[in-house]
């Protein structure tokens, strides 16, 4: 199968060169395009999920020894959730090439959290897929290199820092609120709204518990604080 010169400068900046490039097109078809004979990449999405699980894990345990499982989930968790993933689907211009129905693109979808991170999964799925654990997991571990070396920062008990701000500034405990629920029951994806007395606010979405996109939430809200202080 043959390609467009688009999707060959795609898999250079992802670092892999397909032997089967229609598993690279199944991950970039987004549910909105599919149809019987184009297969949208849901199913890839699960099992790249898994795949870039397993890499994260694997690369927390060998780079910290002494390392507590306290210590690594939360590490863990900074490094899989769905915004980690759309941030770096957005270093490689992953949404110039993601395929979308009309609706979906002129709804914003390239610039989508929610699609891009599904779309970076299926992408991880389709390398393993194409070439095996070892080059899918190697690929992974070249685009988060930055992410991995900065973990203890971006793992930090968002929740505490945020309370503790607002206490010092006088003002009640952060308010946390679900604003969306989607997925399967099994694989739960939320929406988590955090709000502050003085008005401000931040959002953030994914996959995973409540509390890790509370989390998530309470980081993004940090990051905007920090950014005007």
């Amino acid at each position: 199968m043959k390609i467009s010169a688009e999707l060959r400068a795609f898999s250079e900046r992802l670092g892999h060169e397909f032997a089967r490039p229609e598993l690279l097109v199944r991950a970039l078809t987004h549910g909105s395009i599919a149809s019987a004979t184009r297969p949208d990449n849901q199913r890839l999405e699960f099992l790249g999920d898994r795949v870039l699980g397993l890499s994260m894990a694997e690369a927390l345990f060998a780079a910290d020894r002494a390392a507590t499982e306290g210590q690594l989930a939360p590490r863990y968790n900074a490094l899989v959730r769905g915004e980690t993933c759309a941030a770096v689907a957005r270093e490689i211009g992953l949404g110039e090439v993601l395929k979308l129905g009309r609706s979906e693109m002129m709804s914003g979808g390239r610039r989508k959290e929610a699609l891009l991170a599904d779309a970076m999964e299926a992408v991880i799925a389709a390398i393993y897929l194409d070439a095996g654990f070892e080059t899918a997991r190697n690929v992974v571990l070249a685009l988060w290199a930055e992410r991995l070396d900065s973990v203890d920062q971006d793992s930090r008990d968002a929740k505490t820092a945020l309370q503790e701000w607002a206490q010092a500034n006088g003002m009640s405990p952060p308010r946390y609120v679900q604003t969306a629920r989607s997925g399967p029951d099994h694989a739960p994806e939320f929406e988590i709204t955090v709000r502050l007395d003085d008005g401000r606010e931040a959002v953030a979405s994914g996959k995973g518990t409540k509390r890790s996109i509370e989390q998530a939430a309470a980081q993004v809200l940090l990051g905007q604080i920090e950014g005007t202080t």
